[in-house]
């Protein structure tokens, strides 16, 4: 991951999420919450879907995602 220093701040990063990390494709301070629409920094990511490449802010925001992708 990026330093704080070298990363632009206010910057939506381009990010590919793998089953057990994501890896940084563009630079940026943050990525948007799928669900919520909110910025999550990326040293605060702990919730992202492999298979739809989305992030997501908390827990309660991914169960949704989850259970509207199975609806």
């Amino acid at each position: 991951m990026l330093d704080r220093i070298d990363t632009p701040t206010g910057q939506a990063a381009v990010v590919r999420y793998t089953e057990a990390d994501f890896h940084v494709l563009a630079p940026g301070s943050h990525v948007v919450c799928a669900v919520t629409g909110k910025a999550i920094p990326l040293d605060e990511l702990k919730y992202w879907s492999f298979p739809r490449q989305e992030a997501y802010v908390d827990a309660e925001a991914s169960v949704k995602a989850e259970q509207a992708a199975n609806a």
